[in-house]
């Protein structure tokens, strides 16, 4: 597995190299691990195994199984109405797994909030997502539960349910539930402050990208890790001490078959859904230059991370490798986006 995974580094980022973090692991057991670059561009602070980058969406799987918890707990059931928690939710068709599997039909808060006039460096909160809900009710794309539509509002919300529920933060719960107790010590929930001094992002020619007015709304995105301890969190997925195995099942189970093909989501999971039962759980992420992409192979127990602050698009570019270590092969499966 080394061999085969150090061939597709060097081939996969021979001409567009990764500015981050790459591991390849088996049975929790680390098999190949690069680390490349640097932290600040033009600057000596090499990027190594305890630098945390900006995981952008990756960051879902985290809120996603935060609901999950909760709900183990007895707080939400996930058929629950969405304005049961959020009272100023102003659309009373939708619930809490529409939210977990982008079948809410809600349109993007990034797409449908107007930004600050030129000047204005005000940033838009969480609470303010929701308020402009409320306020202007933005027309669905369509009726809930009609069909797949990956979207950013689902899990600023769901963000705000975990801050309800359990009376914390979104940074306090996981660091409390998850962070702490799996060892992930390099992880957190990072405003825009942090990002901008440690965790800066780069287009793909070396210019810094600027904060943005949305660099501050969290749960769609907004955790800083590392590949190290992102194989913490897939390690821990395994363990029954750590979820329930219902739980599980129900982040794990596709939700969405109005198109024919191997792709789907689950709660918080992109996924390939293969001949034989077979599995493969994943989440892309990306925020103005950070790329990040983490895929777990269940079948195998084979983990791969890839994470970078300079925009790379072969971060994503995972198959080839996938189909070396495995019996998988994607074109035999005659696959439809």
């Amino acid at each position: 597995m080394y061999e085969k995974s150090k061939r597709f580094y060097d081939f996969n980022f021979k001409s567009n190299p990764l500015n981050g973090g790459f591991l390849v692991a088996k049975n929790g057991k680390i098999i190949f691990e690069q680390y490349q670059g640097n932290l600040h561009l033009g600057e000596n602070d090499s990027i190594g195994m305890h630098t945390a980058l900006h995981i952008a969406s990756t960051t879902k799987t985290f809120t996603a199984m935060a609901i999950l918890r909760l709900a183990e707990q007895g707080k939400l059931k996930l058929t629950d109405p969405v304005k049961k928690h959020l009272s100023k939710f102003p659309y009373k068709d939708i619930n809490i797994q529409m939210l977990l599997s982008h079948r809410s039909a809600l349109p993007n808060y990034m797409n449908v909030m107007k930004p600050p006039k030129p000047g204005d460096t005000t940033r838009i909160s969480n609470q303010q997502v929701l308020e402009f809900l409320n306020e202007e009710k933005p027309p669905l794309q369509g009726k809930p539960n009609q069909n797949f539509s990956y979207c950013n509002t689902n899990y600023v919300l769901l963000a705000l349910i975990i801050e309800k529920l359990s009376h914390q933060t979104y940074a306090e719960y996981l660091h409390k539930n998850f962070f702490e107790p799996f060892g992930m010590k390099d992880t957190k929930v990072c405003d825009a402050a942090y990002q901008s001094k440690n965790a800066p992002s780069y287009r793909w020619d070396g210019s810094e990208e600027a904060i943005t007015w949305l660099d501050d709304t969290y749960g769609d995105k907004n955790i800083c890790s590392t590949p190290r301890d992102l194989l913490r969190w897939d390690q821990a997925l395994y363990h029954p001490e750590c979820f329930k195995k219902s739980t599980l099942e129900s982040a794990f189970n596709p939700c969405s078959f109005e198109k024919k093909g191997i792709n789907n989501y689950g709660l918080g999971w992109r996924m390939y859904c293969l001949p034989k039962q077979q599995t493969i759980l994943y989440h892309n992420g990306w925020w103005h230059g950070s790329n990040a992409s983490f895929y777990r192979i269940p079948n195998d127990r084979i983990t791969i991370i890839a994470i970078g602050n300079k925009m790379n698009t072969n971060i994503y570019k995972l198959k080839p490798l996938i189909e070396s270590l495995t019996n998988i092969r994607f074109n035999a499966l005659k696959e439809e986006d």
